[in-house]
């Protein structure tokens, strides 16, 4: 049976669905129906319901963008994992499926990523209401780059091709960790994270990205601070930084070659390198 066979009778059986896929590697289904459904081994809570905006379809390049609401619940979706920011940049699918034969197949209505999350606590259990920019939002980014001394690349992509496994390193946080400073336990070296990036792999914090932005002796400090406690011998994930500067891609990564920046071209300070001039 088609999904125009589904959508004939006065009496439909189909069923909208909602994939979210967070950044931490957490996958989320929920679905219009009165009861969960299983999809492809992914089971769609009927709870929080969810309720997007009208969505359309067309074919300029306008930047396709819709809203979806929800209730925050112990179970799925609550306000801690909202303000801690685990959906910030989540990929979501929108799909129909009728509800009676799951295993038949899908019909993609939508897709795109999170953007802003809204919370309203006013209600007993509190409310959501996320904004979601479709495909045709990569066309607003720039195309062509533009000239600069340090590298436009990041560590570890396709284009800088160091390999990042070597320079991941696991480690334990000591007494005296808060939230935007962590002590690290029997590590030396640590400017070499400035940059970079942990991951705490336990605890409330546990698949939130830091980002390193100093050192201060054995503590790192972070450009925003993780969620919750972050207790002594608590495990995180360290992966090291990058400063983009040509001095640095050649003498600790030897990858001059890879290296997407003109550090030797002349800036608008060209007139002010030169006393005299």
């Amino acid at each position: 049976m088609t999904f125009g066979d589904a959508l004939a009778p006065e009496v439909t059986t189909i069923a909208l669905c909602w994939r979210v896929a967070r950044t931490d590697g957490v996958t989320l289904g929920f679905t219009s129906h009165d009861q969960a459904i299983t999809v492809a081994g992914l089971r769609y809570e009927a709870a929080p319901g969810m309720t997007p905006s009208a969505i359309s379809a067309g074919l300029g390049l306008d930047v396709a963008t819709m809203e979806f609401t929800g209730a925050l619940s112990a179970g799925a979706i609550t306000e801690a994992d909202l303000a801690a920011g685990r959906f910030d940049g989540a990929a979501l699918q929108v799909f129909m499926v009728d509800w009676t034969a799951p295993a038949a197949g899908t019909l993609p209505v939508a897709r795109g990523t999170m953007g802003e999350v809204a919370r309203d606590l006013t209600g007993v259990t509190g409310s959501f209401t996320a904004t979601v920019r479709g495909p045709t939002a990569a066309f607003d980014a720039l195309a062509v780059e533009t000239c600069s001394p340090t590298c436009r690349a990041e560590l570890g992509d396709r284009r800088c091709r160091v390999d990042l496994a070597p320079r991941t390193v696991l480690a334990t946080l000591a007494e005296g960790s808060t939230g935007d400073r962590l002590v690290v336990a029997g590590l030396s070296g640590l400017d070499r994270f400035v940059g970079g990036r942990v991951r705490p792999l336990d605890g409330p914090a546990a698949g939130i990205d830091g980002y390193v932005a100093a050192t201060d002796g054995a503590a790192l400090l972070l450009v925003e601070a993780l969620p919750g406690d972050l207790p002594a011998g608590l495990r995180v994930e360290l992966r090291e930084g990058c400063d983009k500067r040509l001095a640095t891609c050649v003498g600790r990564f030897g990858n001059a070659a890879n290296f997407r920046g003109e550090p030797h071209v002349p800036g608008s300070d060209v007139l002010t390198r030169f006393p005299g001039v």
